[in-house]
């Protein structure tokens, strides 16, 4: 005995109805509000400037007050060792650069020679202000390069 199985008829009706795609309906945001700005800082405090009662001269034709001056309180033991270690590294300073004047001295040589001619007045500077320890610190790099200038030439 053979089993032979049996197919049902199918109407055209049903048959189109299955076949046809079936319709899928998605909610999609508009893509322009999902896009937001990202920023690795945050944005600026928006400040508005204000209104100044002075005339409008530039700043720097105006008197510019000095700028007070921080130094440390030295005691008189320290104020004498800072003035006299200064004045001893203004004097090796003049000298080696002495020593090089008239000879031949090539760029980085120059560039030497107005870095320690710029501690010099520096040092004289804050030495004029009280300002000992400051003074004895740029005398001190003025007698170094002075003296790296002088072991170059």
């Amino acid at each position: 005995m053979q089993v032979r199985p049996t197919l049902q008829a199918h109407t055209a009706e049903r048959d189109t109805a299955d076949l046809g795609a079936p319709e899928i309906n998605l909610d999609l945001a508009p893509l322009a509000a999902l896009l937001v700005p990202v920023r690795s800082v945050p944005p600026r405090p928006h400040v508005t400037p204000a209104p100044s009662s002075a005339p409008t001269t530039p700043i720097a034709e105006e008197e510019k007050p000095e700028a007070p001056t921080i130094a440390p309180q030295l005691s008189q033991e320290e104020f004498a060792a800072a003035r006299q270690e200064t004045n001893q590294s203004l004097d090796i300073a003049e000298k080696n650069l002495a020593a090089t004047r008239g000879k031949r001295l090539n760029a980085s040589q120059t560039d030497l020679v107005s870095k320690i001619k710029g501690f010099l007045k520096d040092a004289r500077e804050a030495a004029q202000a009280g300002d000992w320890a400051r003074a004895r610190n740029l005398a001190k790099k003025a007698q170094v390069l002075s003296e790296e200038l002088v072991r170059s030439v």
